[in-house]
């Protein structure tokens, strides 16, 4: 496989990359989540990394944009794209447990509830309608959207949702071992309720199994007018199977290889089933001369923060795959 899975046909003047920044309280559960140090401090995720792609730093936490094996995150990847293409990206506040420091539009929602016991996202309608005034509002100020999110323990809630929709899935992991049995017990007792109360309406299922990151993202989708990329991996999948059930042409998803090659996940089969165009990047971290973007390859980490979409938008910006791979490395060797 060359850089992209498939190059496609789009045209555009105005491109603008946005990440959509929740949480779930399903990230405390422990061993759900890889996206922090301590299950805890998973719900400041969102925040530092939107910090990180906007300032080029993390600057109100002292904490390091890498894992404790020293893997760096997807946003120190967003970010060296965002410096590549000159891009200034724009966050959405869709429901966060601590407030963002980085310049968002704010749809006022709430952290995610814990789907075992309670409604995960209670005004889940009224985020798809704010979610359409951003979609109108962007589409005035750019022609390509390429739509990201950071919700950590995202995959958990995707899960849930695919599932209740009906959907053969498996999601992928942060984790280089994905924690399976977890995610399958929270997703059968999501599902109970699900069951037990006759829940069909794909909104009713966001609000029953979903994080908030997922009504705005459809509701940008419904309005937006130019071309749009869902920038992740089995999350943004959640996304089109909520759409695909409004009807409508669903837009790429666009996720990175190591996505894909997750063996606990069935990325592939996923998107056949909801009938989603989805591409891959292969960015060739094994040997791009840095041990912890060598990570990626053995599925730490794998994706996040829109970072597949933004080496993908630097692709159609024209930039070849060896200055997107020497900008990333700059990047992350800074933080090394």
């Amino acid at each position: 496989m060359g850089f992209l899975s498939e190059i496609p046909d789009i045209t555009f003047k105005n491109p603008l990359f946005c990440g959509i920044l929740g949480n779930t309280v399903l990230s405390t559960v422990p061993g759900v989540s890889g996206a922090g140090a301590t299950p805890e401090k998973t719900l400041l995720t969102p925040v530092l990394d939107a910090e990180l792609i906007t300032w080029g730093a993390i600057t109100s936490h002292p904490v390091r944009p890498d894992t404790p094996t020293g893997c760096p995150t997807p946003a120190s990847i967003t970010r060296a794209m965002m410096d590549l293409c000159g891009i200034q990206p724009l966050f959405i506040n869709a429901g966060l447990r601590h407030t963002p420091t980085v310049p968002c539009l704010d749809v006022y929602g709430m952290m995610g509830d814990d789907p075992r016991f309670r409604d995960a996202v209670p005004r889940a309608k009224d985020l798809v309608r704010k979610g359409e005034v951003i979609g109108k509002f962007l589409s005035k100020s750019s022609d390509l959207l390429v739509l990201g999110e950071c919700v950590p323990g995202g995959t958990t809630t995707a899960l849930c949702v695919m599932r209740a929709l009906g959907y053969k899935a498996s999601v992928s992991s942060s984790f280089v071992n994905n924690p399976v049995p977890i995610k399958e017990e929270i997703c059968r007792m999501a599902l109970g309720r699900i069951k037990a109360d006759a829940i069909t309406s794909p909104l009713d299922i966001i609000r029953y199994a979903g994080d908030p990151m997922m009504p705005v993202a459809v509701g940008i989708a419904k309005t937006y007018s130019g071309e749009l990329i869902l920038a992740g991996g089995t999350q943004m999948l959640a996304v089109s199977a909520i759409l695909k059930e409004g009807g409508g042409s669903l837009p790429y998803v666009v996720t990175t290889s190591y996505v894909r090659d997750d063996p606990s996940a069935n990325v592939r089969h996923i998107a056949e089933q909801i009938d989603v165009d989805i591409i891959f990047v292969d960015p060739g971290f094994g040997d791009i001369g840095h041990p912890g973007l060598a990570r990626y390859c053995i599925g730490e980490v794998k994706e996040g923060m829109g970072a597949g979409g933004a080496m993908f938008l630097a692709h159609l910006l024209g930039h070849s795959k060896d200055e997107i791979r020497k900008t990333i490395l700059s990047t992350v060797s800074v933080y090394s």
